[in-house]
């Protein structure tokens, strides 16, 4: 079992609109959020790729992967993930291709199958494309390919792309990914930020089924964290009401920006609703420094996990790196 000063620490951002922000007010504070998160040792930052939702600023993926590679200096960035069902993969391949040439050596590549949006939205984003189960392999298979050396008489090439060899992982909330990452030996990183339930199962089939390939000798897994920290437990569940007020609307399907905290808000809810919530952050972290220790912990020793990406709904973007800076120090003890 790794020690907790073993296990890497990383951050997933889905560049939240605040209430009473704006979209340039978040990708500012994504920034500032990333230098922070550098400056503690982070080992990647990775941006999500969500579509059509008034509170998440990170449609753009790409464009914000490079954004936030410009400006920190040696952390790993990414994608968290970019949803493949939604792109050709030789557009994917070329924007992150180009990603890699321009920031070498620090680009990831995370690819997830759900399409992130609405079925409005899909169809926007690829008309009347209808999907299947074999589509995402295929996909991942082309990408591995257009990202990889050139081989002779290879008609399609991604230029930018080719040879840069971009670390492919494979993103998810259920056993679908975590069968294929094994079959094809990627590291895996499970979405239990928001969907925990399946989480050890899919571990256990990720782990039990991987087979080596030459990008990765052995089982590399990333579990998502959902972490609110402050100097008291109070603070930090008071702090936690604007994740709280996220969850509920994405499960009552009223996404709005992400709201201002509110005292008492889990105490005003009907039992089904802090029930559903509290489904929702099964893996969460909330709380002053022990608990934090202690909830971290508690999820290494129930995971091993290789890395921590955490995910830090904070209202106030100094009291978000005040949150990473105990997480930190909390791992470090």
């Amino acid at each position: 079992m790794k020690k907790l000063r073993d296990i890497a620490l990383s951050m997933l951002d889905l560049v939240a609109v605040r209430e009473g922000g704006s979209v340039a007010d978040a990708l500012k504070i994504a920034l500032r959020t990333a230098q922070h998160a550098e400056s503690l040792g982070f080992t990647r930052y990775w941006l999500a790729e969500h579509h059509n939702m008034a509170g998440i600023a990170s449609s753009a993926t790409a464009v914000l992967v490079g954004h936030i590679a410009g400006g920190t200096k040696t952390m790993r960035v990414g994608s968290g993930g970019v949803m493949l069902p939604n792109h050709a993969p030789l557009v994917v391949a070329e924007a992150f291709g180009t990603l890699a040439e321009l920031y070498p050596g620090r680009i990831d590549l995370g690819l997830g199958r759900a399409p992130g949006t609405d079925r409005a939205t899909m169809r926007a984003l690829r008309r009347e494309r209808v999907e299947t189960e074999a589509d995402f392999p295929r996909d991942v298979a082309e990408l591995q390919q257009l990202l990889g050396p050139v081989r002779p008489g290879q008609q399609l090439i991604a230029m930018p792309g080719a040879g840069t060899q971009v670390p492919i992982w494979l993103l998810g909330s259920s056993l679908f990914s975590a069968q294929l990452a094994a079959e094809r030996g990627l590291p895996y990183a499970f979405a239990s930020h928001f969907a925990p339930r399946l989480l050890r199962q899919a571990l256990e089939v990720y782990r039990g089924q991987f087979r080596p390939s030459a990008t990765l000798a052995k089982p590399y897994v990333v579990i998502g964290v959902p972490l609110i920290a402050a100097p008291t437990d109070d603070e930090a569940e008071y702090l936690a009401s604007s994740t709280y007020q996220r969850v509920l609307g994405i499960l009552t399907g009223d996404r709005t920006r992400l709201q201002p905290p509110v005292a008492d808000f889990m105490a005003e809810l009907l039992p089904q609703e802090r029930a559903a919530i509290n489904d929702f952050l099964a893996a969460a972290v909330i709380g002053g420094p022990d608990k934090v220790r202690t909830g971290l912990m508690a999820l290494a020793q129930a995971t091993d996990a290789d890395e921590f990406m955490l995910v830090s709904d904070v209202f106030d973007p100094a009291l978000r790196l005040r949150s990473l800076d105990i997480a930190t120090a909390a791992r470090a003890d």
